[in-house]
C-alpha cells in the first residue's frame, strides 16, 4: 500500500488510504483483485475531492495499464491450451519480461501462473469430457497430461470422481474458468467524463412471460447488489459450478443469472441458474433451490453498450427506473411475494437487464 502514497504530505490523503486498507475483506473473492480495488476506491476519492488529481489520474491509467496486460495474457493462455504454453513464449507475445509476467500474474489473478495454467487445462478437458465421446486418453494427451492415468489423479483431486464416472453421470464440479481481470473500474475515464449520447440511450421497459422453474443458486440477504455479494463468496468456485451444470439449464433463466429476493420485507442478493421444474439432480453445497411459478415480468433494459466504458453508467439508469416504477401505470402490481426478480447482464449482445415480476391488477 505504501507505494500508492504519492500524495502523502496531505494528512488527509493518508486517512483515506488507511480506511480503504480497512475495508479489504477477510476471504478475498477471486473475480476481482484484493489490492487494486481499494486502490481504485481511494483514487476515485481524490478525483472527486481535488486531491492530488494529477497523481490519482495517472494511478488510475497505470492500474488500466497492469489489468490490460495480464488480459492480454490470459487470452493468449486461453488460445493455446493444448499446446503446452510456456512462459517464456508468452512473455514473448506480449511484450515483457518472464519475471514481469509471473510476478504481475500473480499479484493480479491471485494465484500463480502454473497453478492457473493447470486449473483452466484440467476445466476445459472436463467440459470436453462431458460433451463429447472422444476418448478419455485422448483429451488427456491433448491437455498436456502425460497419461490417462495421471489425467485421472488430477480429475480425482480437483472434483471427487473419475472422467468415466463423471462422462457417466455427470453432476456440479467446480470448473476452473477463464480470469477476467479488466473491468469498468480500471477504464482511464477522461476530461469530465461526460458519456457518449449516440452509443448510450434511456432505459426502456417491456412485458415478458417466464415459466414456472426451479432457481439454482447461493442466497444472501445481507448483500443488496452484485460486487458486494462477491466480497463474501468465492466467485471461482461458484461460477465454476454453476458452468459444470449447464447442460441442465433452463431454457430462459439460464446459466449465470443473478437476481434479488425478499425476505421479512428486506432485500437481499442470489446468483445461480434457473433448471427446468423435473430437475432431479444433485444441489451444490451453499446452494438452495426454489421453484418459482409463470409469471409476467416488466423487464428495465438497455440495449448493447461498451462494458468498460459505460457499465456503471448503463447500471445506474436500469436500476433508477426498475426501482422507481409504478408498475400501476401499466394497470398491474409487483408480484415479488411469489416469484423473485432477476438480473442479465450480457454487453455485447443483450445488454443489461432487470425484470421484476408483475401480475394484473
Amino acid at each position: 500500500m505504501g507505494k500508492l502514497v504519492a500524495c502523502r504530505a496531505k494528512p488527509l490523503d493518508a486517512i483515506v488510504l488507511q480506511n480503504a486498507a480497512a475495508h479489504i475483506p477477510a476471504t478475498v473473492p477471486m473475480c476481482k483483485n484484493h489490492l487494486i480495488i481499494p486502490l481504485l476506491r481511494v483514487i476515485r476519492v481524490a478525483l472527486h475531492t481535488n486531491l492530488c488529481r494529477r497523481e490519482a489520474a495517472e494511478w488510475m491509467i497505470l492500474m488500466y495499464e497492469w489489468n490490460e496486460a495480464i488480459q492480454q495474457m490470459i487470452n493468449w493462455i486461453e488460445e493455446h491450451l493444448t499446446q503446452a504454453p510456456t512462459l517464456l513464449e508468452m512473455s514473448r507475445q506480449i511484450g515483457y519480461s518472464p519475471y514481469y509476467c509471473s510476478s504481475q500474474f500473480h499479484a493480479i489473478v491471485g494465484c500463480t501462473l502454473k497453478r492457473y495454467l493447470a486449473g483452466r487445462k484440467l476445466g476445459a478437458a472436463a467440459v470436453k469430457v462431458r460433451d463429447t465421446d472422444e476418448r478419455i486418453l485422448d483429451i488427456a494427451l491433448e491437455y498436456g497430461f502425460s497419461s490417462q492415468q495421471a489425467f485421472t489423479r488430477a480429475f480425482v483431486c480437483a472434483f471427487g470422481c473419475t472422467p468415466a464416472s463423471y462422462r457417466k453421470h455427470p453432476r456440479p464440479i467446480p470448473l476452473s474458468l477463464k480470469k477476467e481481470v479488466l473491468f469498468p473500474e480500471y477504464y482511464p475515464r477522461k476530461g469530465d467524463g461526460i458519456m457518449n449520447q449516440a452509443i448510450l440511450t434511456q432505459a426502456n421497459v417491456r412485458i415478458e412471460h417466464i415459466p414456472a422453474h426451479l432457481y439454482l443458486s447461493v442466497c444472501d440477504k445481507d448483500v443488496q447488489s452484485y460486487f458486494p455479494f462477491w466480497d463474501r463468496h468465492s466467485c471461482d468456485e461458484i461460477c465454476g459450478t454453476i458452468e459444470s451444470m449447464q447442460p441442465d439449464a433452463h431454457p430462459v433463466v439460464g446459466c449465470h443469472t443473478g437476481g434479488w429476493f425478499w425476505q421479512d420485507g428486506k432485500r437481499g442478493y442470489s446468483y445461480g441458474l434457473g433448471v427446468p421444474l423435473g430437475y432431479s439432480g444433485l444441489i451444490p453445497a451453499g446452494f438452495t433451490l426454489k421453484e418459482y411459478p409463470a409469471s409476467y415480468y416488466l423487464v428495465f433494459y438497455h440495449p448493447p453498450f461498451d462494458f468498460l466504458q459505460h457499465c456503471e453508467e448503463v447500471v445506474n439508469r436500469v436500476e433508477t427506473l426498475s426501482w422507481n416504477f409504478d408498475p400501476q401505470s401499466l394497470g398491474y402490481a409487483w408480484n415479488e411475494n411469489n416469484c423473485q426478480d432477476y438480473q442479465r447482464m450480457m454487453p455485447e449482445t443483450l445488454g443489461y437487464e432487470v425484470l421484476r415480476p408483475i401480475v394484473k391488477l
